[in-house]
């Protein structure tokens, strides 16, 4: 039996409104009775017989794609996502599981503001749908947000949660969904009307704080980053609606739209010339960081690694005797200074320099791995920080191969490390302060 169309099968009722389906078209039976690592039998009278306690541990280890699977086997495995005793477990384990990629097709920002008035909202090809990348099984899977209305963006990933933002210009809205059991919350709007503001969001089981930073809408032709603005809600009963924070540093151009939580700061960067902005959301404060070499840096890249900020990017100094290099930077705790930690090695940057052809690239990082994506191409590159070790990753079959594509209409690919949870308790929260919004399922 195919457990995949099981999950897939839109006659039985399921609490969650997605398909994740993996890249492989083997399918997995239920009745397997080997060790597929050691090809060793697995005695039945031993593991029929462990305790419920400790197989719950077990399966709360599972990978999302074998745990939906293994909600075929039986009643009780399928009622797992209904149970707090398990639900409770499984949370205790989130620092072992598995760091992931998700990415979207996404419209530059020229597209949108040019062409959003012509884009038909009730095209069926306007639905969402992410590409998860798992890179320590360099393995493609594919998430539907049909559940997420039309006329919003992805903006981040925190906890489980992908945020979603409202397109059109004013008072944003904020969803909060998790994809793996399709679940949607809404944050109140934001208090400033904005166009396209930067957003930083960060969740844990017990808080959520997002900041939104520039690009104020101070008339219907007019956009400049003066001011910010964050949210908080927690478990302890506080909440922070969208209350003004400090002032942004004198002349900001932020354009990445995209902001990097670390250690209580949020990090974004800042164009013309390269430096990087950081607000202390406890000390509600901005601060201005330099850049490391920032008059010879191209497309800059920030990145959250293990509790530290990286700075990923490429180095040409056309006029000095200086190789050109791909580069990471490490920042240290005094959040002034930079550390050089890793440099591409140059027989590979010459090889990704002709791939790339100076049109961009864009930088994602989770833990120990970097995502380095070219810009209209399909072409991606892992990078293992703990290895030391570079691998061009196998396009995504679900695109067609073209995931990172970007043609004439402006689609570029949008990364966002991404941590697939079952459940996150705070979001429970969220429904004391808003409404459903028009369309949630």
């Amino acid at each position: 039996m195919d457990t995949n169309v099981f999950i897939n099968n839109p006659s039985l009722t399921l609490p969650f409104s997605y398909t994740f389906t993996s890249s492989s078209n083997s399918s997995t039976t239920t009745s397997t009775t080997t060790d597929s690592s050691s090809g060793q039998w697995m005695d039945g009278r031993i593991w029929s017989k462990l305790p419920p306690t400790l197989l719950d541990r077990i399966i709360a280890f599972l990978p999302p794609p074998a745990f939906f699977r293994s909600r075929c086997v039986c009643k009780r495995f399928y009622g797992l996502l209904f149970s707090s005793a398990f639900l409770e477990t499984y949370l205790q384990l989130l620092p072992l599981r598995h760091n992931c990629f998700l990415f979207f097709k996404h419209k530059t920002l020229k597209s949108y503001i040019y062409k959003r008035g012509g884009t038909n909202v009730d095209d069926d090809s306007n639905k969402a749908e992410g590409f998860l990348f798992d890179p320590n099984e360099i393995r493609w899977y594919r998430l539907s947000f049909a559940y997420i209305p039309s006329g919003f963006y992805p903006s981040g990933s925190s906890g489980g949660l992908v945020s979603w933002v409202s397109e059109e210009a004013g008072l944003k809205t904020i969803l909060l969904c998790n994809p793996l059991i399709g679940s949607v919350s809404q944050l109140p709007p934001m208090s400033r009307p904005r166009l396209f503001p930067s957003i930083g969001l960060s969740v844990t089981p017990t808080s959520i704080d997002v900041t939104v930073a520039g690009d104020d809408l101070i008339s219907p032709y007019a956009v400049k980053n003066l001011s910010s603005e964050s949210f908080h809600v927690d478990a302890g009963g506080f909440f922070s609606l969208w209350a003004m924070t400090s002032s942004l540093p004198r002349l900001c151009s932020l354009e990445s739209g995209k902001m990097v939580y670390v250690q209580g700061k949020f990090y974004c960067m800042n164009y013309s010339p390269f430096s990087v902005l950081s607000y202390e959301v406890t000390g509600n404060r901005w601060i201005k960081i330099q850049a490391p070499m920032r008059r010879f840096l191209r497309s800059p890249s920030l990145l959250e690694s293990k509790g530290k900020l990286v700075l990923v990017a490429a180095v040409e100094k056309s006029k000095l005797n200086v190789p050109k290099s791909l580069r990471l930077w490490s920042l240290q705790q005094d959040n002034a200074t930079w550390v050089e930690i890793e440099r591409m090695p140059q027989p590979l940057y010459t090889q990704f320099a002709a791939e790339e052809g100076g049109k961009g690239f864009e930088c994602v990082g989770n833990q120990e791995f970097v995502m380095i994506v070219l810009r209209r191409t399909s072409l991606q590159l892992l990078f293992d920080m703990v290895r030391k070790s570079w691998l061009w990753v196998p396009p995504c079959s679900y695109s067609g191969g073209n995931v990172g594509g970007g043609g004439s209409d402006g689609e570029v690919l949008q990364g966002f490390a991404y941590d697939p949870v079952l459940t996150t308790p705070v979001v429970s929260l969220l429904d004391q302060l808003t409404l459903p919004f028009p369309g949630a399922c």
